[in-house]
């Protein structure tokens, strides 16, 4: 079994802390280095559920997509929500790790997975990272999708295919307007919009769209814009991750035992449809 400095050496290779946005908080939380690791849970959300899922788990290692303190703290008392995930962890030897923006931008990363649970064929990434000279690392991905789709028959496939939530996915555009090209873009994508339309795709398929830049967004282009629930679109990176730690486990002779968390931990719980609404 390797020990955790060996376990978040291999996964840093994967996914380079220094690749992260200035402003994220990525790398180890907590963990002794020196302590042996046979089982890991991947997570997006690194929640007392996802903790407590790991602990009846007898998971050794946590690692999540979003950071436990991404603005930092003073405290880690367990009065506090975060704190107790913390003691929680710790009092049962379980180290958590946390691959953010780094994983965004990896080769694969987050947004391949999402290509990948639509069944999309990735082109290029959306926005490419300057420090790639092969062009393949960076946020997001411009996709193929063959054969084409309505933008009707497209969001089918994404409510079918990724994690079931209350949101569902929202759509803004022309419900039978033709989709060749789609860029994806997991987790919160509205910064993105002036890339997807540089790009000339048919729709974007992101999370957490609001009303201001989406308005805005359609008044400039016919650009059909998918808005999916934020968890849903990063989990699909979970089992990316943990087929890519299976295989270094392999490779070496680790014998690491790798589970994917299906606690769902987006945040909304029911949607109530308004009576006459649009569909």
């Amino acid at each position: 079994m390797p020990r955790l400095s060996e376990a978040i050496a291999a996964l840093d290779a994967l996914w380079p802390p220094g690749s992260a946005e200035s402003w994220d908080a990525v790398g180890t939380v907590c963990g002794d280095p020196d302590q042996e690791v046979s089982r890991v849970l991947f997570a997006v959300d690194p929640v007392q559920e996802t903790v407590d899922e790991a602990v009846e788990l007898g998971a050794d290692l946590l690692v999540t997509h979003h950071p436990l303190y991404l603005r930092g703290t003073t405290t880690v008392a367990a009065s506090t929500f975060k704190g107790r995930a913390v003691h929680t962890l710790i009092r049962n030897g379980i180290a958590l790790h946390v691959a953010h923006t780094n994983a965004d931008r990896a080769d694969p990363g987050v947004s391949d997975a999402l290509a990948g649970a639509l069944d999309l064929r990735v082109v290029r990434p959306l926005v490419p990272d300057p420090a790639d000279p092969e062009g393949r690392r960076g946020l997001g991905r411009v996709c193929e999708l063959d054969p084409p789709l309505t933008v009707r028959a497209f969001a089918a496939r994404a409510a079918e295919r990724l994690p079931a939530t209350a949101q569902g996915i929202r759509v803004a555009g022309d419900p039978e307007a033709l989709v060749r090209t789609v860029a994806v873009s997991g987790g919160s994508g509205d910064s993105l919009f002036a890339d997807a339309r540089a790009a000339g795709v048919d729709a974007f398929l992101t999370a957490d769209l609001r009303h201001h830049p989406v308005s805005e967004a359609r008044a400039q282009n016919p650009l059909a814009l998918l808005d999916a629930a934020h968890w849903a679109t990063e989990w699909p990176w979970c089992e990316l991750a943990a087929a890519q730690l299976d295989e270094i486990s392999d490779r070496h002779g680790w014998g690491l035992r790798v589970h994917v968390s299906k606690t769902v931990t987006d945040p909304w719980t029911f949607h109530s449809p308004s009576p006459g609404a649009p569909n």
